[in-house]
């Protein structure tokens, strides 16, 4: 599914505006106009910016771009709106940041201070970075928190859940995910290196788990220590090659529940079709963890996650070791809610379905078949 990009602007960044409207098309992305319509008229850059940024936050569009003179006014005005965050971006640099760190999902410049080639530069690095998640997540997750502190409830409850796309950029991760990647790689190492890696994970998909304050005694003296407030945890693999990273979790949540889900593709159709499904009796007082090694085309990943809602599960995670593009698109418009987090997000997919680079067919590879 294409991204959705509304574009707005003030008499002043009108220019500028008409300049990215074009690029954004080129690029294969869907545009909204938002106004201004003329250069000549005079208008108050506040009334372009709320409508561009209400349109980001009720999910309406993916994404926003805001033009005036100097794009602080923009930025200004749009950073008012619950579920916006709009960065104010003088370069390339900037702009990638403002994605890599901070999430940003609204994006301002300044169309009397930027050239129109720089702005488009500025644009395409925006819309084509992708959030890194990890330590950014958590200090993003603190804004959440806050807006949701001080906007009435209502407010938020117009804000688009969106879920995150969380690149787990840890170097023993990707270290360990290097081997795997090679095809010399034995079946033993294979098996051994996904459950490290997925045990890895562990660290930031349980980033976010809720803490209690207890009272212990070391052998020097009573202190205050922590504990998890309660959770409830469901690892959920899917047959075959989810099956690879059980253990690996489990090592590090072994309290966890483990339902199965097993789906195979009608050759006819090509649609994930239901063989398998055993699942926790309490599924939907869980938190649930899909895991799947590869993310590649999205349909049996967004068909598991169809399969434990229907069943009664609420809060959802879906865990891969590799993904492309067009499997995290599919998962998102059908799940936009939905966090994914993987170790690595690859080019795209062949002819034949497999992420490219990739690591060929995990299934294969962990049980040594072909």
């Amino acid at each position: 599914m294409e991204m959705k990009i509304a574009i707005g602007s003030d008499h002043a960044g009108f220019v500028l505006k008409e300049h990215l409207i074009g690029f954004v098309r080129s690029k294969g992305y869907q545009v909204l106009d938002m106004g201004t319509c003329s250069a000549e008229a005079r208008v108050d850059f506040p009334d372009w910016g709320i409508k561009v940024a209400e349109a980001v936050s009720r999910g309406e569009v993916d994404r926003g771009i805001l033009v005036c003179g100097s794009g602080i006014g923009m930025s200004i005005v749009a950073n008012k709106v619950p579920g916006v965050y709009a960065a104010l971006c003088r370069d390339t640099t900037e702009a990638r940041l403002s994605r890599e760190h901070n999430d940003s999902n609204v994006l301002a410049i300044g169309g009397r201070l930027v050239g129109p080639d720089l702005a488009a530069e500025m644009v395409d690095t925006w819309l084509s970075t992708q959030f890194l998640g990890g330590r950014y997540e958590a200090r993003n997750q603190k804004i959440r928190d806050y807006e949701r502190s001080v906007y009435k409830e209502e407010a938020m409850g117009q804000v688009r859940a969106n879920g995150r796309l969380v690149v787990v950029s840890h170097p023993l991760i990707q270290h360990k995910l290097g081997i795997i990647r090679d095809k010399n790689t034995s079946s033993k190492d294979f098996r051994e290196l996904v459950q490290e890696i997925a045990g890895l994970m562990v660290y930031e998909i349980t980033r976010d788990l809720s803490l209690e304050e207890i009272d212990v005694c070391t052998p020097l003296g009573p202190t205050k220590a922590f504990t998890l407030a309660g959770k409830k945890m469901a690892v959920v693999p899917v047959l075959r090659a989810g099956l690879g990273m059980v253990e690996g979790i489990l090592r590090l949540i072994p309290n966890a529940k483990v339902g199965h889900v097993g789906l195979y593709r009608d050759p006819n159709t090509l649609e994930p079709v239901e063989y398998y499904c055993k699942l926790p009796g309490d599924i939907e007082d869980r938190d649930v963890y899909i895991v799947d090694p590869m993310l590649a085309t999205g349909g049996s990943a967004a068909a598991a996650i169809d399969l434990v809602k229907r069943k009664g599960a609420k809060r959802i995670s879906l865990v891969a070791l590799i993904a492309a593009p067009e499997g995290v698109a599919r998962v998102k418009s059908s799940h936009p809610e939905v966090d994914i987090y993987t170790a690595a997000l690859d080019s795209h997919l062949n002819d034949h379905g497999y992420i490219v680079p990739g690591l060929g067919d995990a299934g294969d590879r962990l049980f040594g078949t072909r």
